[in-house]
């Protein structure tokens, strides 16, 4: 409502539309800047276990790509020499084909007649009447034979054409795939990036790194406790391995276990376990017997793998790939947890590694033969 010298003037239809058209823009405005805010606001670990599921899930679909690439071009290859083989076949069949088809002009269409009734004798006039039926049949079988081998070429050429083109098509798709994943990656890096720029950003990353370490912390005494509870836990006498167990992947370790103070931002954390810089897709294997009490997702640590080894003792392996056991299942010593991967990890594939004695993180150097290999 407009004022003029105290009296109120009721505003123009238009005005009226200008001011609500203002408003709705404020208001969208408002909700983008909400949404945004709700969107920076989530945690930095959440933001990057949907990137390292996303990357698992292009990741595979790669393999798949691949595979079908792979099984296209040997298709190709395997029939490529077919064809080459019955093209040689059909021409040699076609110059002689050629050459009969020159001798029976030259004969004319008289010739068999003049070479069967020339004879001198009926003896010698039944050989040639044999030979003219062995040339007979001998031109028939050419003529069989060339149709045959033209008809194997032309469908080995169709076949070897279908299989060219799912090569292309196999090849166009692990192009595509091959794109989303690198741009998948792309946003992972740009995150971590983000983190690394932005002090505030980097606070809340380790924060939540914190968090995950202490859940971690309580997950693993939860499983300890109904292990006990039930009377079932896993092996004994691992106390007693120490500087005898074999690592868990054939690789040298980067990081060590313990306190860590980062050179560029001064912050210090603690490692409760090690990394190994193991290539991505490497066995990772269990250090000791024992059972299998969490195989799956845990947020900062990826894909991980927890063993209860008995008296106590837990090691965890994570930023895995794949993984190839289930929860309850009981393990010997060197057998298959999955591959390393690098979910949850900030700087690539590797394979974090964790040992754990009634819950607190220990060393697991000083547990391991030759660690430093």
């Amino acid at each position: 409502m407009l004022t003029v010298s105290g009296a109120a003037v009721p505003a123009s239809a238009q005005d009226r539309a200008k001011e609500l058209e203002g408003l709705r823009d404020r208001i969208q405005d408002s909700r983008e800047r909400v949404t945004s805010h709700e969107a920076d606001e989530r945690a930095l670990l959440e933001q990057l276990e949907d990137v390292d599921r996303t990357l698992m899930e292009v990741t595979r679909e790669r393999e798949a790509a691949r595979r079908e690439a792979r099984d296209a071009r040997q298709r190709l290859a395997e029939l490529e020499p077919g064809v080459e083989r019955a093209r040689s076949a059909l021409v040699a069949t076609q110059k002689a084909l050629a050459s009969r088809a020159v001798a029976l002009y030259r004969g004319g269409e008289l010739g068999p007649v003049r070479v069967l009734f020339s004879a001198d004798s009926l003896p010698e006039m039944l050989s040639r009447a044999s030979a003219l039926r062995v040339l007979v049949r001998h031109d028939a079988k050419l003529v069989a034979r060339f149709g045959e081998e033209r008809d194997r070429l032309e469908t080995l050429q169709a076949a070897a054409a279908v299989a060219l083109e799912e090569r292309a098509a196999a090849q166009t798709k692990l192009s595509r795939v091959a794109s989303r994943l690198a741009d998948e990656r792309a946003g992972k890096r740009e995150i971590l990036a983000r983190v690394r720029r932005d002090r505030t950003s980097e606070r809340q990353l380790l924060l939540e790194l914190e968090q995950a370490a202490q859940a971690l912390e309580e997950t693993i005494r939860s499983l300890g406790a109904r292990a006990a509870e039930s009377g079932s836990v896993a092996g004994s006498g691992f106390g007693a391995r120490q500087g005898r167990l074999v690592p868990p992947v054939r690789a040298a370790i980067s990081e060590p276990f313990g306190k860590v103070v980062d050179p560029e931002f001064q912050t210090t954390t603690f490692r409760s376990g090690i990394d190994f810089a193991a290539p991505g897709g490497a066995a990772v294997r269990t250090v000791a017997g024992g059972v299998v009490r969490f195989a799956g997702w845990f947020r900062g640590y990826g894909r991980i793998v927890i063993v209860d080894h008995g008296d106590g003792f837990h090691t965890i392996s994570g930023h895995l790939d794949e993984i190839h056991v289930k929860v309850g299942v009981a393990v010997e010593e060197g057998e298959s947890l999955g591959t390393v991967g690098e979910t949850g990890s900030l700087g690539g594939p590797s394979l974090y590694f964790e040992l754990r004695q009634d819950g607190r993180p220990i060393d697991p150097e000083p547990w391991l033969l030759d660690a430093r290999g």
